[in-house]
């Protein structure tokens, strides 16, 4: 058996590659396709995608919505400190402890020490009750429309305009047209291509579209730091697939057409265990795929665990070649950037 090094999947991209805001128009980015059968790699825009598909395909998104997740507080101490709030496998999940009822949520912060309590602006109070895992004492709808207010949206660290929150343009473009189910601590990027428009020229193309929810946390976006990449330990994400729409992938699976996951967070989904609610599935080169035969998605990061999803699909010497490629060539990078079509 052969052990793939974390380091097999590293590159160097140099930082004015990294996009740091969208292009005017969505469907404006650039569009690099990948044959695996040809080993061909061509160049296109995006708004051409629809002369790449089959009328009888199937494209699924994810329709998670990312919600304003950063949240600026102080300690009792009166320091300043910041939290990412996460998805829990059991969103916004409900715990009884020691005669306390309040809505727990798990976090990554900067800054916390040995906290016990954080304080935020309107009224927002939050009790440290374990490691990662804060009790607010506000509910439900309360809750959700004070973090909406005083949240930030919780753009990437390679994004030097990080404020998300008093960015409007930003805030509206890192959110696909088509989010609808709110949670997210991410975007599902590779979806900031489609505008309403392109959308509805692939319908009235014949070529169908489903959505699937996974809401994104530390397992898309945690970091590598294993030296062998079977060590690394994935974290779960919540997802769900309408019934109605696990009958469609299904039929249109045994109908031998292609299904052509839109985004590495809608390759999960389709790759797991649909009788669950949740996935902490890691794909890497060796992994055998079930449902997905085509997949459009970003540039990834070095070493992480999206850039090993593609190399499973289409092999680690193609997609590096690729990416090689992709820099001589000035694509632009990770969230805001251009688009890779593997087929």
């Amino acid at each position: 058996m052969v052990v793939m090094r974390t380091d097999e999947f590293d590159y160097e991209l140099p930082k004015g590659l990294i996009a740091q805001e969208p292009l005017e128009r969505r469907d404006a980015s650039r569009l690099m396709i990948v044959d695996k059968g040809s080993q061909k790699i061509t160049h296109d825009y995006f708004h051409n995608l629809p002369k790449y598909l089959r009328q009888d395909d199937l494209l699924v998104f994810n329709d998670t919505k990312v919600m304003p997740a950063r949240l600026m507080g102080e300690k009792m101490s009166g320091g300043k400190v910041e939290i990412l709030l996460l998805p829990h496998p059991r969103p916004l999940s409900l715990i009884k402890e020691r005669g306390e009822r309040g809505e727990v949520w798990e976090f990554i912060g900067r800054n916390i020490g040995g906290a016990k309590k954080l304080v935020f602006e309107g009224g927002l109070e939050g009790k440290i009750v374990q490691r990662n895992m804060i009790r607010f004492n506000k509910f439900n709808a309360e809750l959700m429309k004070i973090i909406n207010r005083i949240g930030y949206t919780p753009l990437p660290p390679y994004i030097m305009s990080r404020g998300g929150g008093g960015q409007p343009n930003l805030k509206r473009r890192y959110q696909t047209v088509f989010a609808k189910n709110f949670g997210s601590a991410a975007a599902p990027t590779a979806g900031f291509h489609f505008d309403r428009k392109l959308m509805k020229r692939l319908s009235d193309e014949g070529i169908k579209q489903e959505f699937v929810t996974l809401h994104v946390g530390l397992g898309t976006f945690a970091p590598v730091r294993v030296e062998n990449i079977e060590d690394h330990e994935m974290h779960e994400e919540y997802f769900s697939i309408n019934p109605k729409t696990k009958v469609k992938i299904r039929n249109h699976k045994l109908k031998g057409k292609r299904i052509m996951a839109v985004g590495t967070t809608s390759v999960r989904v389709l790759e797991s265990d649909w009788r669950k609610d949740r996935t902490n599935i890691f794909i890497y080169p060796g992994y055998k795929f079930k449902n997905v035969d085509a997949m459009i998605t970003n540039f990834h990061l070095p070493k992480s665990t999206l850039l090993m999803l593609v190399c499973a699909f289409a092999g680690k010497d193609l997609i590096m070649k690729a990416y090689r490629e992709a820099i001589v060539k000035k694509y632009r990078f990770f969230s805001f950037g251009d688009a890779m079509m593997i087929i």
